[in-house]
């Protein structure tokens, strides 16, 4: 989804886990330039991870968001339930390359971080970094995430 006149629509959510972390970023994230909102996912006290991951990647299918910064130990549960989500893209990343990467070749709506492998420090910088990149629609990626894309549709309509 191309990033609107009033800024990128943000979710930042964390589990148990993640939500010191997610709480820390609100502020770095609401002040990066680029960023218009920050949507809530409305849960209630303590949900699973799963269920945080399906509301913030609802909320980008559905068009109410561009991207969502999910936090929970490993980060590896919040991308596998958000990607369960037609027409999302969740990655893991906790190195700039990764994180850039995600961005730029395959157009990942929401970055999924670890607070028991990553430092705060590093959160908030890989943050950063991942709000500063954007996805070339015209690049030569775009046809290799066509493809990821495709393949999202049922087989009959393939």
């Amino acid at each position: 989804m191309p990033e609107s006149s009033e800024g990128l629509r943000i979710v930042v959510a964390g589990d148990r886990a993640g939500a010191p972390y997610a709480h820390d970023l609100t502020g770095p994230v609401a002040d990066h330039p680029r960023v218009g909102s920050l949507v809530q996912v409305g849960l209630a006290e303590e949900p699973p991870y799963p269920d945080i991951a399906f509301a913030a990647a609802q909320l980008i299918a559905g068009g109410y968001a561009d991207r969502a910064l999910l936090i929970c130990h490993t980060g590896l549960g919040m991308a596998i339930a958000a990607n369960k989500i037609s027409g999302v893209r969740a990655v893991t990343a906790h190195d700039p390359l990764s994180v850039e990467h995600a961005v730029t070749h395959n157009n990942a709506q929401v970055l999924c971080l670890g607070s028991g492998i990553i430092g705060l420090a590093l959160a908030r910088d890989l943050t950063g970094k991942w709000l500063d990149h954007t996805f070339d629609p015209a690049g030569r990626a775009a046809a290799k995430v066509a493809l990821i894309t495709a393949h999202e549709q049922p087989p009959a309509s393939r």
